[in-house]
């Protein structure tokens, strides 16, 4: 480990702040449908399955592009890449308000999948290129944790729009915040290299862990590497449940205790916040061991064990005495996954290219949309079919260990993959 004292300059925690932000505006655009779907539902006779339609294609979209946005990515870079993908998803979020029906809402939910597909594939590029390996997990926590604040801005912001100019006003107006932080990265980010206020002395920061492999490598060679199953299959796992609480959460609160549009906030507050926190301690810790000369393999499974262990009680969710009680076992839960993730999250930076760091968050998150996709149709089939998210907790309970565990299987170690220099 380079013996380098840390930089006063902070101009990567800037870079870190636009990410972070970038993540907040992509989960406010793709939550709003879920605020508004009891009102909307109730109102254009939508169906649970119709519902969980909008899901599926959701992920079926998200999952493809988000492939093909991390190699486009790896190519033309994170400014240009993540630009054209904020274009692209704001036009598909602002045309929700054209259609009435979940048929016609799934025309508007291909653009922006195919946009927001890549939001992490340009966050961590991003991050890759600004933080050494050191804090690379504690920034990916820090703009991971924006997916949170989405989360808790959604339903306290967009039923206030809906009921005061109409649920139409709430695609509308929050899609030109979306145009606002375009104007603010094509201004602000450059790559480290080329960054005019970038301080020798954090230059210096950045780059003093070296990569040695800088082409970019072919998925057929990706895919011969346990690195990048071991990542696939953590994605594939765990991202089922991240994509269930963000369409259903509001869903299962109206179902289970009768909260409306109006008072979705305090419940998805409170439940986000713990998921907040989720994130930057699960980054933070991981980092923290690695800095008292933990092994990268001890440091990141310790993370993602004690991450899996939150959220084992989830399981008593659907069983909860009262709306508090459920919040707060949903709540753990979601902090342990935003935990769990942004330890996983760090994996294609810990162990394999930097160069083809797009290309593999890619093949991550096709594995984790096509788990997405299938429970999508099966929680609408659940619901549909018997009105209890007992089963779908129970899922999610035992999700986060068996993710771990089959991590471990494939990587013993937790070792770079040829040519990849580590920690």
């Amino acid at each position: 480990m380079s013996s380098l004292a840390k930089p006063t300059g902070r101009l990567r925690w800037v870079i870190c702040g636009l990410l972070f932000t970038a993540v907040v505006l992509s989960y406010v655009d793709r939550l709003v449908v879920a605020v508004l779907k009891p009102y909307l539902a109730h109102r254009y006779g939508w169906t649970e399955t119709g519902y969980a339609d909008l899901a599926f294609y959701f992920q079926f979209a998200y999952g493809l592009s988000y492939v093909v946005s991390g190699r486009l990515i790896d190519k033309i870079g994170a400014r240009l890449g993540y630009s054209l993908a904020v274009s692209l998803w704001t036009v598909g979020h602002m045309l929700h308000a054209v259609f009435t029906s979940t048929a016609g809402m799934v025309w508007a939910r291909l653009p922006l999948a195919i946009g927001e597909a890549a939001t992490f594939p340009a966050a961590l590029a991003a991050a890759g290129a600004w933080f050494p390996r050191r804090e690379r997990a504690l920034a990916i926590g820090i703009f991971n944790a924006g997916s949170n604040v989405g989360a808790i801005v959604t339903p306290v912001v967009v039923p206030w729009i809906a009921t005061v100019m109409g649920w139409r006003m709430a695609f509308v107006l929050t899609g030109g915040l979306s145009i606002v932080w375009l104007v603010a990265w094509l201004t602000l980010y450059r790559e480290p290299k080329q960054h005019p206020k970038l301080t020798p002395q954090e230059l210096a920061w950045i780059t003093s862990e070296p990569e040695t492999v800088r082409e970019r490598l072919p998925f057929r060679t990706l895919l011969r590497m346990r690195q990048t199953w071991a990542y696939m299959a953590g994605r594939f796992l765990i991202d089922p449940v991240w994509w269930t609480f963000l369409f259903w959460l509001p869903d299962f609160f109206n179902r289970q205790f009768g909260v409306n549009m109006m008072n979705f906030g305090p419940p998805l507050v409170v439940v986000y916040l713990l998921a907040d926190l989720g994130s930057i301690s699960g980054g933070w810790l991981s980092s923290h061991l690695l800095a008292r000369h933990w092994s990268l393999n001890r440091s990141r499974k310790t993370g993602m064990l004690i991450a899996s262990l939150c959220a084992v009680p989830i399981a008593f969710a659907a069983d909860a005495p009262g709306l508090w009680w459920a919040v707060g076992l949903i709540g753990l839960a979601c902090a342990g996954h935003q935990a769990f993730s942004c330890n996983l999250y760090a994996l294609p930076g810990d162990l394999l290219p930097r160069s083809s760091t797009g290309s593999i968050i890619g093949l991550g998150g096709l594995a984790g949309a096509a788990g997405g996709m299938l429970m999508a149709r099966s929680a609408g089939a659940i619901l549909q079919a018997v009105g209890s998210y007992r089963p779908i907790f129970w899922f999610a309970a035992s999700a986060y260990l068996l993710a771990l565990l089959v991590v471990h299987l494939i990587l013993p170690r937790y070792q770079p993959a040829q040519g990849v220099t580590s920690i």
